[in-house]
């Protein structure tokens, strides 16, 4: 054996892995439980990492970084390193259990119209899917779908059976709207209960197919709608969406105290319209507001999982039907956009997990 060798063990490596901290959950690979193997042959070094959500984005770094801190080690020759995804459900309201074929639920809401919200939920989605999840989208916005222009989506959904419907997919997504069984022109004049109702049935008859993420995009405001879809549908966590101005930061604060009351973790704050560049000459001004959603972060013990731009690409791209982070994935905007969706999945990846899907129910019965 090579004396030079005989300290390079699995042991070791695991301890060198321990100084590698993930800045998406601030804990270190080892105390993330990501390190699921180690083989040592001579010089050579094997690891096998696995996160508990999509960070595609990251895995380049990570491998070089790992490789760098391993490949220090005394004895250390060729290091290969994998790295793969797996996410699984997580805890949602009590008496609840989430839907069959997805395994979280995160709802993006405001406190009032006109924050972005919808287009942040979107591109949100698309983001996660594009860290590698299987992603899905849910237009809770009855009286103002807008899900389906900002995913070019038109016609109706196919049922195979006349009582379950199969969702739209577009970029990769799996989506569905009301504004799908309603004309551009028709509004949904609808009471709180038939709303509610409805709701409930567009997200337990469509058939998703195996989902990482379902991303709703919840009504605006913090009334009877949004309580009762908070109370009754199972939700794993939230995004509260707001712009640094104090109007909009009063009712985002509304939102995230409504979560908290019906026992959903709020994931953190994305604030929108933070600050808007010139395109003549690049003066950088802060049109709403400078700091507002780091602020309220930090009154309300959550995190500023991203500040977005006042940009009309961001407005354009959405309307033409291929959003951002599909449309210039390149961008520093979609770059912006994943770096959230980094976040939010590894903040609900911190998150008690749900149990009651973890075993199946065992009925003996006297025959």
């Amino acid at each position: 054996m090579n004396p030079s060798t005989e300290s390079l063990t699995a042991d070791s490596v695991r301890a060198a892995l321990a100084t590698i901290v993930d800045p998406h959950t601030s804990l270190d690979l080892v105390a993330g439980q990501c390190v699921r193997g180690v083989g040592v042959d001579g010089g050579n070094v094997a690891i096998q990492l696995q996160l508990a959500y999509p960070a595609q984005g990251w895995h380049e770094a990570l491998i070089a970084e790992v490789t760098r801190v391993v490949g220090k080690l005394p004895g250390a020759g060729r290091v290969s390193v994998s790295v793969s995804t797996r996410v699984v459900a997580h805890r949602v309201q009590k008496d609840l259990t989430p839907l069959p074929e997805v395994r979280n639920i995160i709802a993006v809401a405001s406190g009032k119209g006109g924050v972005g919200k919808s287009t942040t939920a979107v591109n949100l989605a698309l983001a996660l899917a594009a860290e590698g999840g299987k992603v899905g989208v849910l237009d809770a916005d009855i009286h103002g779908p807008s899900i389906p222009m900002m995913l070019g989506l038109s016609g109706k959904p196919e049922s195979p059976d006349g009582k379950n419907i199969e969702p739209k997919t577009r970029h990769g997504l799996q989506a569905i709207s009301i504004g799908l069984f309603l004309g551009e022109d028709t509004p949904a004049i609808w009471r709180g209960p038939m709303t509610t109702q409805y709701l409930q049935q567009l997200l337990t008859t469509t058939l998703w197919k195996d989902l990482d993420y379902l991303v709703i995009d919840l009504p605006p405001g913090t009334g009877d709608i949004q309580l009762t879809l908070a109370q009754r549908v199972p939700v794993s966590a939230a995004v509260i969406v707001t712009t640094p101005q104090d109007i909009a930061l009063l009712d985002a604060r509304r939102a995230l105290k409504m979560f908290e009351k019906v026992d959903v973790p709020v994931l953190g704050i994305v604030e929108n319209m933070a600050m808007h560049t010139c395109s003549n000459c690049g003066h950088v001004e802060h049109i709403f507001g400078e700091g507002g959603g780091e602020r309220m972060a930090a009154q309300y013990g959550v995190e500023l999982l991203g500040s977005l731009p006042l940009d009309i690409s961001i407005r354009e791209q959405a309307d033409s039907g291929a959003p951002t982070v599909v449309s210039h994935p390149d961008s520093a905007i979609a770059a912006s956009y994943r770096a959230i969706a980094r976040k939010v999945g590894a903040k609900l990846s911190l998150q008690a997990r749900n149990k009651s899907i973890a075993f199946p129910n065992i009925v003996i019965q006297n025959t």
